[in-house]
């Protein structure tokens, strides 16, 4: 086996033209990790006779029994075209909807995405939300149908058949492209043929082809389908491998960083491009500026945090110092590497476009900006990710033994720092923490990884999570502080539905510029304007805070605490503790006392809180609950069961769509009902029906349900079994 030559590679990742930086995604199990292990198998990085099992990517234990792809994986390798080395780096991401969370932050870094189909199964919900979110990011994409072996060996399709089929995949997810793409790139990123952006083939069978090696080597499908039925599966491996279609396509259809920092920077960053950093961002500078993008941080029992991330601008090397902006503290380089899947290779220094693990900086997370020491709070820094999903089902647990509380508080916030998807949140006092993912499983693999570490735990069963909001506008509810000396009224109103969808799309957010924020609102939500530009605050449940105001005095004095108590207010609702959601909530008057001892946060906080229980509590309040869409692939015999389950459990069907001998199912269903989902179905059916979830939005409960839910909630929490007045939270004149 070949060993790949590392000081070839660190001299190519100097050559920004040489350089390919991409991803992989695509649906569950549709062979991304498999088609992976072809691609390190032609590096020598893997042993050829182990690639398309031995799932080399996949390094977690948790991993290889389950056999899917839990976190994102990187790799540097190399491969020639055309007389030419490139060096490619390579990220494997997760395809169960529960793991989205680390395809976004791998989107991040990368410039290309070779999107895997099943050629039996075809475009997937998952397909769709993975290339939804690369399409957001300006992330190209190439086609891989996979898994063609099955068409001939189990379906015994004939070839033309199969290139129907084929052009029908094709066609499938250029729908995609034109849905999600911008305009400007619709047309050229769409798959053809012809372009050299689709390939296929066998990824457990390790060969591949594009038309441009087809009419170069003189094969056509009939000879495939031949080697199959003659039982020579080798000989299409050693002909057509598959690491050469997949790379040579790679190399010839996705940007280098130099072409796709040019149009991808303005999406991700939101400084001004004309400044210096800007310019060497847009023209992947190694002399500009440093500037990193983390999209992971992980805890590593030997080296601490090891932050990984794309270098956008300069050239980063060990014992150098930088700066974090969003943490605010200045740190020096411990040690800089590449990584090699499971390892990492330390390097003395790498530059720009290429990605990169950096130790040393204890305090990075997702979404962190590092930058020169000398640029310390000069340089905008990139927005925190944003997550297409959010954390649904939450459990609770708590270490059987007392004394491992605070071993058990150490790893949950170690585990935070890896997966921001996962919300924790732990009471010191009594032991039990919640936890909230994005599914069941999600939540399981944490649970198995915190055992893991010695830890006897108690679980709770899995519960969903809900949020309050109001449908009414509500009166004006005054609040006074706990000395009484400070007076707040506090107004509430439902958010309208295309504001509500410019803030779930990251459209307006709490840190873009206040006028760029208040011009949207205007013109596509036909905000007012004094309330579009006196937005305080935007909390990650999708709630305003407004200042309607005038002329109060020591008012802005007080501005830090009162958005505090608008945080703590619609983190835990009145009615059942849940956090509020879109709700626009707005200060309309108040009085403060002019003496700072009279106003502090013990006096601000509880006021404001309390202004807003007793706003919301008379906007006629009611739960909303989150929704998963449902795809389910089933044999046409069996339609009627899925359909008749989904329906059972509160579900609606979108559409039926048949696929030769198979239907796709689409669909809606409460999350909450698809708790224990999986054993009903697969009692049902037979286990003949594949299905996936991905959470789509959130919708109002019926009453009748809500009302018990709320009971329900109330009663697991320990909370009085009344619903509380509004007038317990009104104060008079």
């Amino acid at each position: 086996m070949v060993k790949i030559k590392k000081q070839e590679l660190l001299s190519l990742m100097k050559k920004k033209e040489r350089i390919r930086d991409i991803g992989i995604i695509a649906h569950i199990d549709h062979g991304k990790t498999t088609m992976s292990d072809s691609l390190l198998a032609a590096a020598g990085i893997i042993s050829p006779k182990v690639a398309g099992v031995a799932r080399a990517l996949d390094f977690l234990e948790e991993e290889q029994k389950r056999g899917i792809t839990i976190k994102s994986a990187n790799i540097s390798l190399l491969h020639n075209v055309n007389g030419q080395d490139y060096v490619i780096n390579l990220v494997d991401t997760p395809g169960h909807v529960d793991f989205t969370g680390h395809v976004t932050r791998a989107l991040r870094v990368i410039d290309g995405a070779i999107c895997v189909v099943d050629a039996v199964e075809e475009v997937m919900v998952q397909t769709e939300v993975v290339t939804r979110q690369a399409l957001e990011m300006r992330v190209k994409p190439v086609l891989f149908v996979n898994k063609m072996d099955r068409l001939i060996t189990e379906l015994k399709m004939k070839p033309k058949d199969i290139q129907t089929k084929v052009s029908r995949i094709i066609r499938n997810y250029n729908q995609l492209i034109d849905y999600y793409a911008e305009p400007q790139y619709r047309d050229k990123w769409k798959i053809r043929t012809t372009a050299g952006n689709f390939a296929f083939g066998s990824a457990i069978d390790r060969w591949g082809l594009t038309l441009e090696i087809a009419e170069r080597k003189g094969v056509k499908f009939s000879d495939i389908v031949a080697a199959y039925e003659a039982g020579d599966v080798e000989s299409l491996k050693e002909e057509f491998p598959l690491h050469e279609a997949i790379l040579d396509m790679v190399v010839n259809c996705l940007p280098s960083p130099i072409e796709a920092q040019a149009y991808r920077i303005p999406v991700l960053w939101r400084g001004d491009l004309n400044t210096e950093v800007g310019q060497s961002m847009v023209k992947c500078d190694d002399e500009g500026p440093l500037v990193i993008g983390v999209n992971k941080a992980e805890f590593d029992v030997h080296a601490g945090i090891v932050s990984t991330g794309r270098i956008f601008s300069g050239n980063i090397e060990e014992g150098m110092e930088v700066y974090l902006l969003s943490a605010k503290k200045k740190y020096r380089v411990q040690q800089v590497s590449i990584y090699m899947g499971a390892r990492r290779e330390i390097v003395n220094s790498i530059s720009a476009g290429n990605i990169v693990a950096v130790l040393g900086l204890d305090l990075a997370r997702a979404g962190e900006t590092i930058v020169d020491s000398y640029n310390a709070g000069k340089i905008p820094p990139f927005e925190r990710i944003k997550y297409i999903t959010e954390p649904v089902v939450t459990i609770a647990i708590e270490p059987k033994k007392p004394q491992d509380l605070p071993k058990l508080i150490e790893l949950v916030r170690r585990a935070s720092i890896a997966d921001p998807n996962l919300v924790y949140h732990i009471n010191e006092e009594t032991g039990e923490t919640l936890i909230s993912g994005m599914g069941e499983l999600h939540l399981e693999i944490a649970i198995k990884n915190l055992r893991k570490e010695g830890i006897d735990l108690l679980t709770s069963p899995p519960v969903v999570v809900y949020r309050e909001t109001p449908r009414s506008i509500s009166q004006v509810v005054l609040a006074k502080s706990p000395n009484k000396h400070n007076r707040f009224w506090i107004q509430i109103e439902p958010l309208d539905e295309v504001s509500l969808d410019l803030l779930e799309k990251n459209i307006v957010t709490e840190d873009m510029p206040w006028k760029e924020r208040a011009k949207i609102l205007r013109e596509k939500a036909g905000w007012d304007g004094k309330e579009a530009r006196n937005i305080w605050a935007i909390d990650e449940y999708k709630n305003v805070f407004i200042d309607k105001t005038t002329g109060v005095q020591y008012l802005n004095e007080l501005k830090d605490m009162i958005i505090s108590g608008f945080r703590w207010a619609v983190s835990e609702g009145p009615l059942c503790g849940e956090p509020l959601r879109g709700a626009k909530i707005m200060l309309t008057d108040a009085q403060i006392h002019e003496d700072p001892v009279h106003r502090g946060p013990a006096q601000v906080l509880p006021a404001i809180r309390r202004a807003v229980y007793g706003a919301l509590l008379s906007a006629d309040p009611t739960l909303m609950e989150p929704v998963y869409r449902i795809q389910a692939t089933a044999p046409i015999d069996l339609v009627g069961k899925v359909t008749g389950l989904i329906s059972k459990k509160r579900g609606r069907i979108e559409r039926i769509e048949e696929r030769e001998k198979m239907a796709v199912v689409q669909g809606y269903i409460p999350v909450a009902e698809t708790i224990g989902f999986a054993s009903l179905m697969r009692s049902e059916t037979g286990g003949r029906v594949f299905w996936q979830n991905t959470f789509d939005h959130w919708e109002l409960m019926p009453d009748a349900l809500s009302k018990k839910v709320i009971m329900d909630i109330r009663s697991r929490k320990g909370m009085k079994k009344e619903i509380p007045r509004a007038e317990e939270y009104m104060d008079t004149l």
